[in-house]
């Protein structure tokens, strides 16, 4: 089916948001390196606040509880590649992410080279060599975030949480504190326009973002979870926070058409 072609507006939106991606690789590639962390962590928020501004996403935070600043495993929901910008538009974080975004255009070099560590789920232990990555990491008082689902959804609601990946946080002993993401749409419904699912491309979720545009992006900060078992019972918990957040957000917004 031949796609339906941008209306002038989002078109002209697309071209800007290429010149942005590639004014964000000039940056990595000076400015970037010679910064400190608080320096590099100012320049993802800028970065990801524009871009948010250029696809006509309004960023409106929910925070319930204490925001930790190091040392810990944030854990998220996913709908869209949009998801790792309005995190981190919020507080830029380190992110734990599918290795096919690594050939992404343009995006997948910006997304390596602001720390993302790539998984291949096709490979058995791969996973253990991530889990002992993100461990040494949390150990440091970093933080990093993964998506718990293992793959994006529409939005409507949370797909039960792997297990593995949350091994890193019991094994650095370090609390897991939830996040939920969620869109609405300029007449106050859910939007499933920014939902990456299925065999779409990038470019297409790219031009449902920017025709579905004005959007607000809710994300829901929740309440750190500690002294959690184990990898299970940390997925089990991480899964109610985030599902109990995304029905909150949802209270507030009319259903998704």
């Amino acid at each position: 089916m031949q796609a339906h072609p941008l209306a002038p507006p989002a078109r002209f939106a697309r071209a800007r948001l290429v010149l942005h991606l590639l004014r964000g690789m000039l940056v990595l590639r000076t400015v970037y390196r010679r910064a400190d962390a608080a320096g590099r962590q100012a320049h993802v928020r800028a970065w990801s606040q524009r871009l948010l501004a250029l696809c006509g996403v309004t960023l409106r935070v929910h925070a319930q509880g204490e925001v930790l600043a190091a040392g810990a495993l944030v854990v998220s929901n996913h709908v869209s590649w949009l998801d790792i910008q309005v995190i981190d538009a919020w507080r830029p974080t380190p992110f734990v992410a599918k290795a096919e975004i690594e050939g992404w255009p343009l995006i997948g070099w910006l997304v390596k080279s602001a720390g993302t560590v790539f998984i291949r789920r096709e490979r058995r232990g791969d996973a253990k060599r991530v889990v002992e990555q993100l461990a040494g990491v949390l150990a440091a008082d970093g933080l990093i975030c993964v998506f718990a689902e293992g793959t994006t959804s529409d939005g409507r609601s949370v797909a039960p949480f792997h297990a593995n990946l949350m091994q890193a946080a019991v094994t650095a002993g370090v609390p897991v504190q939830p996040l939920c993401v969620m869109y609405e749409d300029a007449r106050g419904h859910q939007s499933l326009a920014p939902a990456f699912v299925g065999d779409m491309t990038f470019g297409e979720s790219v031009r449902r973002v920017l025709t579905g545009a004005p959007l607000i992006a809710h994300l829901h900060v929740g309440v750190p979870l500690r002294d959690l078992p184990d990898r299970r019972a940390a997925a089990v918990a991480a899964h109610a926070a985030v599902a109990a957040a995304l029905a909150e957000l949802q209270a507030g917004v009319r259903p998704a058409r």
